[in-house]
């Protein structure tokens, strides 16, 4: 059997060296090689152009590279076959840290002493404790229920959101769209960790930035999304930073990839710009987890994480 790996933008050769390590009994071809696409059982892959996995007409599972599929769903000739995802610990510890980091940034107010220091100002500012800051997680899946118990060991008070009803020990939880609006009166940094859905697009915009706290000890809201891109509005963020509506954001996804050279974000002064590389997926570990996946695949057995195509995660 043969394995389709296409790592669109990435070091293809180390990829295919992980697999080859990891999944020795199985032909590993890239888009480039001579290979007969009725051989194609499984393939893996991160943002093929559309159409690409239509050739293979015997495939039996496609496997994302990384924690989304949202491009695999937005392709119109993608094949009726499992998708499956990546939930593993290494990105999610990855996710997690990012996360912590961001929020401490802004907690601690770093990107105002880093003016300060290229200015050669020496200036105290007003501090407040990690318990002070009310930290609300869009999207309680495996990662936002991590970084949310990561966020809450530093002493944040934190509390997250959910289309349907979770219980989760130790966090305050809403869901639904009134739970929403609830959630959002009380948090004064907003962390997005959301998957890319029709329901979800476009989510982060001025309306729902207007619903963020104002009478935070950090002076006003901030916004962190190292969701999806296409979650937020760009134009919104840029009008909410100027309208003092949010006081910061930590950005790693974006619209439109990469990040176009004229966009304002990338010298707003109270904005961190980082190159979608909250959780970059290492390949050993990534491809590990597909071969268990694989492995349950053949034995007849669920596998851990393919995706609802209804929900779209």
């Amino acid at each position: 059997m043969a394995i389709m790996l296409y790592a669109n933008g990435w070091d293809h050769e180390e990829w295919a060296a992980c697999v080859k390590t990891v999944l020795p009994d199985y032909e590993i071809y890239g888009p480039d090689d001579d290979f007969n696409p009725a051989d194609i059982r499984y393939a893996m892959v991160w943002k093929p152009e559309h159409g690409f996995l239509s050739q293979f007409p015997n495939l039996d599972v496609i496997f994302s590279l990384g924690a989304g599929a949202d491009f695999l769903l937005a392709d119109p000739q993608l094949p009726n076959v499992p998708v499956v995802r990546v939930v593993d610990p290494d990105l999610t510890n990855r996710m997690s840290e990012y996360v912590l980091l961001q929020c401490l940034l802004h907690h601690r107010r770093t990107l105002r002493y880093m003016r300060f220091q290229q200015a050669g100002i020496w200036r105290e500012l007003d501090d407040v404790p990690a318990r002070s800051i009310r930290v609300g997680i869009l999207g309680l899946g495996v990662l936002g229920q991590d970084a949310a118990r990561k966020l809450a060991m530093v002493g944040y008070d934190v509390a997250g959101w959910s289309r349907s009803q979770k219980s989760l020990d130790g966090l305050t939880t809403y869901h639904g769209a009134d739970g929403l609006d609830a959630m959002l009166a009380r948090t004064d940094i907003l962390v997005s960790l959301l998957p890319h859905t029709p329901l979800t697009e476009g989510l982060l915009d001025l309306d729902l930035f207007k619903k963020l706290a104002r009478d935070g000890a950090l002076g006003g809201p901030v916004l962190i999304n190292a969701g999806r891109g296409k979650l937020q509005k760009e134009r919104d963020i840029m009008e909410a930073l100027d309208d003092s509506i949010l006081i910061g954001a930590s950005l790693d996804v974006f619209e439109q990839e990469p990040l176009n050279d004229g966009s304002p974000l990338w010298s707003h002064p109270s904005v961190i710009v980082t190159p979608h590389n909250a959780a970059p997926s290492a390949p050993e570990a990534i491809v590990r987890y597909l071969a268990r996946q694989i492995g349950l695949y053949e034995a007849g057995e669920p596998m851990e994480s393919a995706i609802d195509r209804k929900a779209g995660y």
